[in-house]
Parts: C-alpha cells; sequence; structure tokens
C-alpha cells in the first residue's frame, strides 16, 4: 500500500487530498479538503501558513508520495507569480518531511482522470466522486487535489509495468 498526497496550489485557496494505492491498483478515498489562506497581515505569512498547515497533514496522513499540479502561464503576471510562490511553500513543505514529490500538467491530470486533457472542473469532480466512491457534492479545490494524487497513482502503475522512467516520455 502507498500513501499518495496530491495539492492544487492557491495562493487563497490550496486543495488537499490523501488517497491510498493497493497494490494491485485499487485507490481508496483517505482525506480531503481546502485550505483557505486569507486574513494574514502580509504575503509572505501566507505562504508560511500553507508550509505550516501542510507539515501538519503529511504528519498526519503519513504519505510517501506527493503530486502537485505545475505553474501554467496565467493572463495576469502578478497572478502567476504568486501561484508559484504558494506551490514552492507547497514543495518545500513536502520535501521537508521526505515525501517525494512528481509534477503533473493540468492537461496530464484531466487526461488521467476524465480521458480528455480539455475536462472542465464539473467533470473532474463528478469523476474524481465516481472513481473513489465519494458521496455528494466535492469542493472543487479538494477534488483537484485528488485528481492530481490519482493521476499520480495511475502514472506510477503504468511506469511500474513498463518500466520506463517518466522523463522518457517526452521529446526534448
Amino acid at each position: 500500500m502507498t500513501r499518495i498526497l496530491g495539492i492544487d496550489p492557491g495562493s487563497q485557496r490550496t486543495g488537499v487530498g490523501v488517497i491510498d494505492v493497493a497494490d494491485n491498483g485499487t485507490l481508496t478515498h483517505v482525506w480531503h479538503g481546502a485550505l483557505v489562506i486569507g486574513g494574514e497581515a502580509t504575503f509572505p505569512l501566507r505562504l508560511k501558513r500553507i508550509f505550516d498547515e501542510l507539515c501538519e497533514i503529511i504528519g498526519e496522513h503519513g504519505p510517501v508520495e506527493a503530486a502537485i499540479e505545475r505553474v501554467f502561464m496565467a493572463r495576469n503576471p502578478d497572478s502567476a507569480l504568486k501561484l508559484g510562490q504558494a506551490r514552492g511553500a507547497a514543495i518545500v513543505a513536502m520535501v521537508s518531511k521526505g515525501v517525494v514529490v512528481h509534477e503533473y500538467a493540468a492537461t496530464e491530470v484531466k487526461q488521467a482522470v476524465v480521458g480528455t486533457g480539455r475536462a472542465d472542473k464539473t467533470q473532474v469532480q463528478h469523476m474524481i466522486g465516481l472513481i473513489l466512491g465519494i458521496k455528494g457534492p466535492l469542493q472543487a479545490d479538494a477534488a483537484d487535489a485528488l485528481a492530481i494524487a490519482v493521476a499520480h497513482a495511475h502514472t506510477r502503475t503504468s511506469l511500474e509495468r513498463v518500466g520506463i522512467p517518466r522523463t522518457a516520455w517526452r521529446r526534448r
């Protein structure tokens, strides 16, 4: 059994999800939530809160691997920069706790979970509910975090079968 942490980083809301992957590939939902960041006096204090809360979640749930969404180019450079900093705080939290980090583009996650890289948020939420047997509505950021964890679970299983490192998939 492998426990995977999925993170959908954000400077105001960071989605977090934890799943277990059995040796036979069966996925089990463990926990999910969204860290609502706000009210801090400064942006650096927001980053510290992301770091602190993720360290606490890692300590509580004990994942050995993690997956986080890669930064995409946003229309607003300031927003992209803040997102990158929030992502950095999350990565440092994981690495400081000894968790191996893997990165995925949003299109890779949607492809793995929904079957198309152009899926919308409601499709991702619906499929994550089906895949993990979660009843009722899922908060969007938490669903995205679970989707990132599920995408990593599927990818790692495929890599184990094929024996090719993920870095070899991309042409340079």
